[in-house]
């Protein structure tokens, strides 16, 4: 059950990350959803090396021999795995540590190009007129996307090629084949709920809370009305109050 929920969570997240990366007024928003997310993942770094059949690490398959007789056997007959076969064990790898540098650099940028968050000490260095962080997070961003959809098309692909081995189990958390039925333990449950909660938790605090720490705005606050009282008397009942440098330099020698 925690697996099928993890997956589910991680799909409605990452598509909120998705869709929140191209407007401006969201940033917060999409900042908020990828903090969640590697929550969401730290925990199943912790539930991999727990003693949870197929789940767990140490039950993958790394062996770039299986890795390539699994690949050759994708469009005939194939060996059958209840848990993750050769591809999607480097998959999921591959996804964490492309989650984990796209929420870093994120981070990083967010810091330098709009001072905020954690990482806003940087607007005020050399790094704030760089987009070196901002290229480097759209890099990583746009790779984990990609390696998503392959995973997704995997899945499908074998679905339809091989369909008793696969994607149901997302639903009821049942598969055909020779292998053991997963019991959890006490502890593992309560893990569970509590992974998936914090997640839930965390989403909503970030959410609700622009000044928290990973968030908050720390550009300074300046009262424009006061820097320019003649420009305020003027035009502040039309126009929202901007320094004279960032107004349009033709407007602003018509103004004067």
């Amino acid at each position: 059950l925690y697996t099928r929920v993890f997956h589910l969570l991680a799909m409605v997240l990452m598509l909120g990350v998705y869709l929140s990366s191209d407007e401006d007024r969201w940033l917060s928003i999409h900042a908020s959803l990828g903090y969640a997310i590697g929550v969401l993942f730290l925990g199943r770094i912790v539930w991999g090396f727990l003693d949870i059949p197929y789940s767990k690490f140490k039950d993958f398959s790394f062996k770039i021999a299986d890795l390539k007789t699994y690949m050759l056997s994708v469009f005939g007959a194939k060996k059958s795995y209840i848990g993750h076969n050769p591809a999607s064990s480097y998959a999921i790898v591959g996804m964490m540590v492309l989650l984990f540098l796209s929420i870093v650099t994120g981070a990083l940028a967010y810091g330098a190009q709009e001072g905020m968050g954690i990482a806003s000490f940087l607007n005020h260095t050399w790094f704030a007129k760089m987009k070196l962080f901002k290229e480097v997070h759209e890099f990583f961003a746009n790779a984990l996307m990609f390696l998503i959809f392959a995973h997704i098309a995997g899945a499908l692909l074998d679905r339809l090629l091989h369909s008793k081995l696969i994607l149901r189990s997302m639903v009821d958390g049942y598969k055909e084949g020779d292998g053991q039925s997963v019991q959890l333990s006490l502890f593992q449950k309560a893990f569970g709920v509590f992974w998936l909660g914090v997640t839930v938790v965390a989403l909503i605090y970030l959410l609700a809370s622009p000044n928290a720490l990973l968030l908050a705005d720390n550009n300074p606050k300046v009262d424009y009305a006061k820097v320019h009282p003649a420009f305020a008397k003027e035009c502040g009942s039309c126009h929202m109050l901007y320094p004279p440098f960032l107004l349009p330099k033709t407007s602003w020698d018509e103004m004067m």
